[in-house]
């Protein structure tokens, strides 16, 4: 009776023990080919597609940009949505060699 009374009580402790046991088999090797690799092989390194000629896609020439270039001496430049302002900043010292004091956008649909 003691007996039985410790095995009924191992039997419970284990339906309620946090990790229950698994009663399916071990699943085979081939069924997961990736397991145990470190990361992803990839035959080739990621190309940034946002790269300095793709930031900018090209100065605006119009009227009111002519005419702040001329007195305030401010480059008005057509650049990606994606961009952000550290990025503008790097393409533009990159392709014109110019230092800017600042950088202003403008997001227009």
């Amino acid at each position: 009776m003691a007996q039985t009374l410790s095995s009924r009580r191992h039997s419970v402790l284990l339906a309620h023990s946090a990790t229950p046991a698994t009663l399916s088999p071990a699943p085979c090797a081939s069924c997961w080919p990736n397991r145990g690799r470190s990361g992803v092989m990839k035959s080739a390194p990621r190309r940034n597609k946002l790269d300095h000629y793709a930031i900018i896609t090209f100065p605006l020439t119009t009227e009111p940009a002519m005419k702040k270039i001329g007195h305030s001496n401010i480059l008005v430049f057509i650049v990606d949505v994606q961009t952000n302002k550290h990025q503008i900043k790097q393409a533009v010292k990159k392709l014109y060699d110019i230092d800017m004091a600042k950088v202003n956008t403008l997001n227009q649909a």
